[in-house]
């Protein structure tokens, strides 16, 4: 495998430094802390091994709140802990993939979801997802995207969509699994915004057959990324059997402690989220009416999930999307996503509303505004 350093992490704001003061970028809730979340850490606690699979209890809790809107439900069995959703789509990619097979992916996408499979060299079609589309993911381009010759092995989307916050309808993404199995391709669905959507329950991917792979994470929703707890999901044995064969080639089990932390997290799941939503929905509504006063300059598809949307401007300002994104950081301290993060034009740039405070992103979008303008 040949690794490339992805530009989201050479670019990363902790890579940064102090410079940065109204930091939009984030595509997350903002950090938590042990106090606030009310994590209680027992001196006593064992520095141990975990189990393999991941703690059962965070297992259990997974299955159980699975929206079951498919022909299967999840069973803690079907749950496999691992440090971050990153690590599940890498286990997941070369678990799955050689060079000889050929990947489906859509894009714009978190960068992991392109990267690794570069890395091992397979065959990749890119189905790039249109601003006119309403970034709609097109299952016909999908369909004439698989070789008749049978190695297509995997289609990656994801939704809720990184950057873009929209997702595929319950319709949708049961239509894309049937297709899926008609063709005989695993699908895997980035699924990492799932608790956090505003308008429409997800369905869980792998409710809709053994060959559907879903990855989460506890990193964006609940604002604790420190703890490196992700998991994927399937109901085939099989495949939990390889993709736990290689978490134990990785790392053997997770951290004794990231799991303590994410049980007590998710014990309080429908408080957390119930309050988190409510004032990421107010957020949005903020960032909706910031669209429309300058509706000029940029444009959007209004998000509904995540926290975090794609903007494009519509005009470059003056000196070109380079030194508007040099003014935005040097005068005002002002970060965004540049679209060269997601493979795109840099007049598109993503915008996180759930990372910093009311004040600090209403401060970040006047100076955008600022900026755009000269």
């Amino acid at each position: 495998m040949h690794y490339q350093r992805m530009l989201i992490e050479k670019e990363a704001p902790e890579e940064v430094g102090a410079i940065i003061r109204y930091n939009l970028s984030e595509s997350a809730i903002g950090d938590r802390t042990i106090a606030d979340l009310e994590i209680s850490l027992p001196p006593d606690l064992v520095l141990t091994y975990t189990e393999h699979q991941g703690s059962s209890r965070i297992r259990s809790r997974i299955a159980y709140t699975a929206k079951h809107h498919g022909p299967l439900t999840l069973t803690p069995n079907d749950i496999l802990i691992t440090a971050g959703a990153s690590t599940s789509l890498f286990i997941i990619a070369t678990a799955l993939l050689s060079r000889d097979d050929h990947l489906i992916v859509t894009r714009p996408n978190y960068a992991t979801n392109l990267e690794t499979p570069r890395a091992i060299g397979c065959d990749i079609t890119f189905i790039d997802l249109k601003f006119e589309d309403g970034f709609r993911v097109d299952l016909d381009r999908i369909a004439s995207a698989i070789r008749l010759d049978g190695s297509t092995k995997l289609i990656s989307v994801c939704s809720p969509s990184n950057p873009m916050g929209t997702m595929l309808s319950p319709t949708e993404l049961r239509a894309l699994a049937q297709l899926a199995r008609v063709r005989g391709c695993y699908v895997v669905v980035d699924e990492t915004y799932a608790d956090l959507t505003y308008d429409e329950p997800i369905t869980t991917a792998a409710c809709l057959g053994d060959h559907m792979i879903g990855v989460s994470s506890m990193s964006k929703a609940y604002g604790v990324p420190g703890i490196r707890i992700g998991w994927l999901s399937t109901t085939s044995k099989s495949l939990q059997e390889a993709f736990l064969a290689a978490k134990e080639q990785i790392s053997i089990c997770g951290s004794v402690l990231d799991e303590l932390v994410a049980e007590q997290i998710l014990a309080r799941r429908e408080e957390l989220l119930r309050d988190t939503k409510k004032e990421m929905q107010y957020r949005r509504d903020c960032l909706t009416a910031w669209v429309q006063s300058e509706e000029e300059l940029v444009e959007w598809v209004r998000p509904v999930a995540g926290v975090m949307c794609f903007i494009h401007v519509k005009q470059e300002p003056v000196g070109g999307m380079t030194a508007f994104y040099d003014r935005l950081l040097k005068e005002h301290g002002t970060y965004v996503g540049p679209g060269r993060w997601f493979e795109q034009s840099d007049t598109w740039f993503r915008l996180g509303y759930g990372w910093p405070t009311r004040e600090e992103l209403e401060a970040g979008l006047e100076a955008i505004s600022k900026t755009l303008r000269g």
